[in-house]
């Protein structure tokens, strides 16, 4: 009934209706835009209204990458055990879907390895963020020391989907030591991707925070490839223009303050250091 009334109040229809199911129509696209763009203004209004009143709780909303998921759990657990009034919202994407969020306001912060440069953002490091390339513990190169980038060369690869990070740190790396791969299949799931790695279908350039379990457990082995873990950073964004509430002003706090800490008493025993 209620969507009968914005309908006639509108003057157009907003759904087309096809069995049990629904979708918007192009006016109904068209007044979704505008519709989130009151909903994030009115969000703004409450946060304002949170900072003059210096409450302690709140809500907020976390965006993060897929790869984020390994660890950030983590951190909001030891958030909220200081800050248990606060409300909290994750939202999960690659980074091109993270991007859209964030220009959206639909995220007040985002944690990602690589902030993006088409959006006016305040994007602070607060962790070193390693990558490697992952092996059954069986595969011919599995064990070997000091191998040269060049092994690589023709290798089959399980590689994550465009617009990942992952994605464009290996390819960045491939192309750094000019090497072709073999990508065999391309997933969106990094847990997927080990499952795969493990049953020796082939190699995968992954964060090695998404691994830390199944290294430890020797389910899978990193290999001795010179030049890696390829070290990236962990960031903390925010659009600059959109003020912060007390929450996520005190949960950007502390990140920057404890994230390299927290993410270390976790990786430690399984990262190794950059050579």
């Amino acid at each position: 009934m209620l969507v009968k009334d914005l309908e006639a109040v509108v003057g157009l229809p907003l759904f087309e209706r096809a069995g049990r199911g629904v979708r918007l129509t192009m006016p109904g696209e068209y007044l979704l835009v505008y519709a989130r763009r009151v909903l994030a203004t009115l969000k703004e209004a409450a946060d304002a209204m949170s900072v003059l009143r210096r409450a302690e709780g709140g809500r907020m909303t976390i965006g993060m990458v897929s790869t984020a998921k390994y660890f950030l759990p983590r951190l909001l657990a030891r958030f909220r055990a200081e800050h248990p009034a606060v409300e909290i919202r994750l939202a999960v994407g690659n980074r091109e879907q993270l991007s859209r969020l964030l220009h959206d306001n639909e995220v007040d912060l985002a944690v990602m390895g690589r902030p993006p440069r088409e959006l006016d953002t305040r994007a602070e490091p607060f962790a070193a963020h390693p990558l490697g390339v992952l092996a059954s513990p069986s595969y011919p190169l599995a064990g070997r020391r000091e191998i040269a980038p060049k092994a690589l060369e023709g290798e089959p690869f399980i590689v994550r989907e465009p617009g990942s990070g992952t994605r464009a740190a290996m390819e960045h790396f491939l192309r750094e030591h000019r090497l072709a791969v073999r990508p065999i299949m391309e997933m969106s799931s990094n847990e997927t991707i080990k499952q795969a790695v493990i049953a020796g279908m082939g190699l995968a350039f992954l964060s090695l925070h998404t691994a830390g379990l199944e290294l430890s457990v020797g389910q899978l082995a990193l290999l001795d490839i010179a030049g890696t873990p390829v070290m990236r950073r962990w960031y903390i964004v925010n659009i600059r223009a959109k003020a912060l509430s007390p929450a996520a002003e005190a949960f950007r706090y502390f990140v920057l303050e404890q994230g390299e800490r927290l993410l270390a008493e976790q990786f430690g025993a399984t990262v190794p250091p950059a050579r």
